[in-house]
């Protein structure tokens, strides 16, 4: 059986927090003047495989349509 709506929805909702708060962590790193480059670049990372989770998480929730 699979995960239904509702499971799907909370860890988006989860996710799209984290998202956020990588987002306000890279700018927080950015506007402190020395930048610690890898650890920017892991933040990046990380922020872009919650991107792509997300993503899919939501064409798991939308309906498909035959054409």
């Amino acid at each position: 059986m699979g995960i239904s709506e509702e499971e799907i929805a909370e860890r988006l909702a989860v996710l799209r927090t984290e998202h956020r708060d990588l987002d306000d962590s890279i700018s927080a790193l950015l506007s402190a003047g020395h930048v610690d480059q890898l650890q920017l670049a892991r933040l990046k990372r990380r922020k872009l495989r919650l991107k792509d989770e997300i993503a899919i998480l939501e064409d798991q929730l939308i309906p498909d349509i035959i054409a």
